[in-house]
């Protein structure tokens, strides 16, 4: 390596250092030092010279491993007169290698060469949302469930570029790739998607025929999805990278599955609970009793106490529902409710009478008649 500039110090990395951790470094240095931050100073645009030629070789892996292995043409910055390494002469500035990850920093494409050879700009996919019904027990328990969801793919006959088979789409005439319009002087300049192209830095001048040069077209889409246990009325699953397909290797969307529960005969939700009421009659209340009462895995039998009244719940711990997200299980909330009978016959009119009597301290009822 002697006699050759060292392009990991260029640009302060490790010689470890992954691709992605070059990249940032590059970034960063070049905000710092571009030219356009530092108008007519002679030493930043040296400085930014020495970390794009480093970037030009540390950035391409198959270069890289040639660099570290001492091979390759990794001369001087444009040493000897010669081609260097921005493609230009000794003392040339052509950072047309570099235009897509400038024109990130800048907002502008920076190379005379860089928008002709610009690949259209990645695009990520839609979000979709779709909904789904589940029974009671489905969204208890969990579900894997059929769903078809309307939504667009790449046109089969263009493949996605939006122009005819055979023809491709071409470097937008007005934004030259950029895919921006500017207004202004100097740094000082206003940005706004080109009027021309959208945005996507290319026009298509024989559109596709099938798709009409969208480049997309709308199908419909089959899937099963599992849905969690634990989910109610409104809940929100998100399902990542399930929604629309991205465009020019763009990232796909995710799909939003909103669930819709039947109603339970015997169980109501309440928040993360579920909720039973158990109907006792005026003897049990009074006296106590031992009752059957549901689970969701079967029956347990529940204590009474004597004197419960109208409305008292007990709380069964760790039989409801799994809570979202895995963290343990919820309660169930039994209510009891005192069951009045609508009406009475002989025998428990003078049942109701002789306790309301003794409820009363009335000295008439049987019970005191017999302490006389």
């Amino acid at each position: 390596m002697a006699g050759r500039p060292d392009y990991y110090k260029a640009l302060g990395v490790d010689r470890k250092a992954s691709q992605d951790e070059i990249k940032k470094a590059y970034r960063k240095l070049a905000r710092q030092y571009h030219p356009d931050r530092n108008p007519g100073d002679d030493k930043a645009e040296a400085r930014f010279k020495e970390i794009s030629a480093a970037y030009d070789t540390l950035g391409d892996p198959d270069k890289r491993k040639q660099y570290d292995r001492g091979q390759g043409p990794f001369g001087g910055f444009g040493a000897g007169g010669g081609a260097g390494p921005f493609g230009g002469t000794s003392g040339g500035f052509d950072t047309s290698g570099f235009g897509d990850i400038l024109s990130d920093l800048f907002g502008r494409a920076t190379g005379g060469g860089a928008a002709g050879r610009r690949s259209p700009r990645e695009q990520a996919g839609r979000d979709l949302e779709t909904e789904v019904r589940l029974s009671f027990d489905q969204a208890i328990e969990g579900a894997q469930v059929p769903l078809q969801v309307p939504t667009s793919a790449p046109c089969p006959t263009c493949r996605g570029t939006g122009a005819k088979p055979g023809t491709a789409p071409k470097v937008c005439p007005v934004c030259h790739g950029r895919g921006i319009e500017s207004e202004g002087q100097g740094l000082f300049s206003i940005s706004q998607p080109c009027s021309r192209c959208g945005g996507s830095g290319t026009v298509i001048e024989d559109p596709c025929p099938t798709c009409n040069g969208a480049g997309m077209q709308r199908t419909l889409k089959r899937l099963r999805v599992n849905i969690p246990a634990g989910v109610r009325e409104g809940s929100r699953v998100r399902l990542a990278g399930k929604g629309e397909p991205g465009r020019n290797s763009g990232p796909p969307g995710d799909l939003y599955v909103i669930t819709h529960v039947d109603e339970s005969p015997v169980f109501r939700r309440k928040g993360d609970h579920i909720e039973v009421e158990v109907p006792l009659t005026i003897p049990e209340a009074i006296r106590g009793a031992t009752v059957e009462v549901p689970t969701l895995h079967g029956s347990k039998r529940l204590r009474v106490p004597a004197g419960t009244k109208h409305g008292t719940v007990q709380r069964l711990r760790g039989e409801g529902p799994p809570k979202l997200g895995g963290k343990g299980r919820s309660d169930i909330h039994y209510r009891f409710v005192i069951d009045v009978p609508a009406s009475l016959n002989r025998e428990q009119k003078a049942a109701v009478d002789e306790l309301s009597k003794v409820m009363n301290g009335d000295p008439r009822s049987k019970l005191f008649a017999g302490r006389r």
